[in-house]
């Protein structure tokens, strides 16, 4: 819904004022909602009448006072001369904000298998999300959609991961009401996310908005880009050997002895069909045992690029249309049969690698039985056409203000405790631009907000990528850096560092049970002022130059400091004026870290985790908490 209607439609409230809402509690709370036809309006809430005047735009706005948390329910009646509304089930906790890009909006329906036990235990009341529905504007909006969810097996699968890790965390420590406002959008930049008056030092983005504020230009753009799309999928389907001419590539009795085989996981691009964009079909046989049948059976497709339409013996069973989602089809009583077995999928690519995404589990799990997938497949191509001209499209949910405007604007001013962001993976080719760009957006929201320098949370971003075995340059390491430096430099702020929780080949990584903790914990010492808390691990301090060595000084260290998995340090990288960086002997000595190489007699700078994937780094505190990556030749 748009707005919380009253059936006389004389009162309407904005989406988030809606039944099993949580307000803020131990603040005062903002209300505030549209009498259409400008009468006076009367709010009743916990034994209380309070009274609202309408603006010329018929916009009332009045202020609850300050209410404790408690398992108490409340209900608030709003009347006007001729109508009545009233919003049940309301609780009093503390409110999130969650925003950001894909990580952020990573439901936990696609972490059904890996948290199955968390999914199943999951009720409780005093959880509860707000997932705002996707929309961009060009100018603010105040209307937007979707509903108020308790936490429980099913409405949880809907739930962002780590919000809703990092609420369990938070109510089962403080044991109050945990409301999540989800409002994230998988690949947009941070830009979208700020307003106009938030980007006012940034002239390249500025100088767009006149034209996106033009409804021609955007008509037009959406046009072209769904020209372009549709005739390129129109393509693919009327080429598609394997479903077109009476054939079909599905069939369980197909002859499949002309078809060539890859292994899976893996790409087909490596495997014999180098720049294939378009349709290729892979095929798999397996055997069942008559003691499987009659039990839940579960397919299992890791992440397939792009999109599926998966079969088994010919029948549909599952489809998913991104290359970011997990595949988990359940299937039909029936299905399956005695002996021989057959799966197919038709896999749609538009661009790039095609195929099985390495690292992910292909299985068949058959009550307490799994069939590994993995191994030889037999694939055709189906047509192989030009790859689907992305780079040409607009993406207009990306462009500067739109997302503030469609998806932050009209939350405000819903009183919050804070908000946490995990974002930054779609402005990783600028960095420098970062540096100023987050702090600019976080300003921003708290000039907009008008509760002062309310906490903001940061997420890191993780390791990703190929490991290298050289020192190397790299943006994500610089994305990284101006996480930091945001978390440092504003006033509230935290950061939750997740430098061991990535996977080399998935920008989306699986461990969102952790992302969530080390968020709960920069709330507790943050939001909830818990100053002796070990919230963070070390964090790079100062350097010092002894002899042919550098001395390295840390905050943040809790009872100590200690490589992880017991052994040497590693990931440390020392250079001379040169500035070429080489590995380093570093040593824990106390409260500091030693770090020198024989290849360098006069060091004048170290890096640590400097790396898209610095896997192995492993300077932690005893707490269990990772070290951030660092460098001290920041200029």
């Amino acid at each position: 819904m748009v707005f919380y209607l009253s059936a006389k439609a004389q009162i309407k409230l904005p989406a988030l004022i809606s039944d099993s809402m949580i307000l803020q509690r131990n603040q005062k709370v903002n209300i505030w909602g549209w009498s259409l036809k400008g009468e006076p309006v009367n709010i009743f809430f916990n034994q209380k009448t309070y009274k609202a005047v309408p603006d010329k735009d018929n916009k009332w706005t009045l202020t609850l006072p300050e209410t404790k948390a408690s398992d108490k329910t409340y209900t608030l009646k709003i009347t006007t001369q001729h109508d009545t509304i009233e919003i049940k089930e309301i609780v009093f906790g503390d409110v999130w904000v969650c925003s950001g890009q894909s990580n952020m909006e990573f439901t936990m329906q696609n972490l059904s298998t890996k948290y199955a036990a968390e999914i199943a235990n999951s009720d409780n009341p005093f959880i509860r999300e707000f997932q705002v529905v996707k929309q961009y504007s060009t100018l603010p909006k105040t209307s937007f959609s979707g509903s108020w969810k308790r936490a429980n097996p099913t409405n949880i699968l809907q739930f962002s991961g780590v919000a809703y890790f990092m609420a369990k965390n938070l109510f089962e420590k403080y044991k109050v009401p945990i409301g999540v406002v989800n409002t994230s959008w998988g690949g947009t930049p941070a830009e979208a996310w700020t307003s106009e008056e938030g980007l006012k030092d940034f002239s390249n983005f500025i100088e767009k908005l006149p034209m996106l504020k033009d409804s021609a230009y955007i008509n037009n753009t959406k046009k072209k880009d769904r020209d372009v799309s549709d005739k390129w999928y129109n393509e693919v389907k009327l080429k598609d050997e394997g479903s077109n001419g009476g054939n079909n590539w599905a069939a369980y009795d197909l002859n499949v002895s002309d078809w060539k085989t890859m292994n899976a996981p893996g790409y087909w691009e490596n495997q014999g069909a180098k720049d294939v964009d378009g349709v290729v079909w892979v095929r798999k046989e397996i055997m069942v045992t008559r003691e499987m049948l009659g039990k839940k059976a579960v397919l299992e497709l890791g992440k397939l690029d792009d999109n599926d339409t998966t079969y088994i013996n010919g029948i549909k069973v599952g489809f998913t249309s991104s290359k970011h989602l997990f595949r988990s089809y359940n299937l039909p009583e029936g299905v399956l049969k005695e002996g021989k077995n057959v799966i197919a999928i038709r896999l749609l690519d538009t661009d790039g690698n095609g195929g099985f995404e390495p690292d992910k589990k292909y299985q068949l799990i058959i009550g307490n039985k799994n069939i590994d997938l993995s191994g030889a497949w037999k694939y055709k191509i189906g047509v192989a056409v030009s790859p689907l001209p992305k780079n040409t499209f607009t993406i207009l949910w990306n462009q500067p203000t739109f997302l503030y405007n469609g998806m932050i604007a009209p939350l405000i001013p819903y009183t919050i405790k804070g908000a946490a962001w995990y974002q930054g993976e779609s402005n990783s080719a600028k960095p420098e631009e970062y540096k100023k760009l987050l702090p600019a957006l976080i300003t921003d929201w708290r000039n907009k907000w008008k509760q002062g320098d309310f906490p903001f949370l940061i997420v890191q971003l993780p390791n990703y990528m190929d490991s290298k075995n050289v020192p190397e340059e790299s943006k994500w390491a610089e994305m990284r850096e101006a996480q930091s430096l945001a978390a440092s430099s504003l006033k509230n702020c935290g950061l939750a560092v997740t430098i061991d929780l990535g996977e080399a080949h998935d920008v989306h990584p699986l461990n969102k049970k952790d992302v969530g903790y080390r968020l709960a914990l920069a709330a507790e010492n943050i939001a909830y002022h818990e100053k002796s808390i070990v919230y963070s691990g070390p964090v790079y301090e100062s350097m010092k130059v002894v002899n042919n060595k550098i001395e390295l000084t840390f905050s943040n260290i809790g009872s100590g400091l200690i490589a992880n998995d017991g052994k040497e340090l590693t990931r440390f990288a020392i250079a001379g004026a040169d500035k070429k960086f080489v590995w380093a002997k570093a040593t824990i000595v106390g409260d500091k870290v030693i770090v020198e190489s024989h290849e360098v007699s006069n060091p004048v700078a170290v890096r640590y985790a400097w790396a898209n994937n610095p896997i192995g780094c492993n300077l932690y505190n005893k707490e269990g908490l990772p070290a951030s990556p660092f460098r001290t030749d920041r200029e």
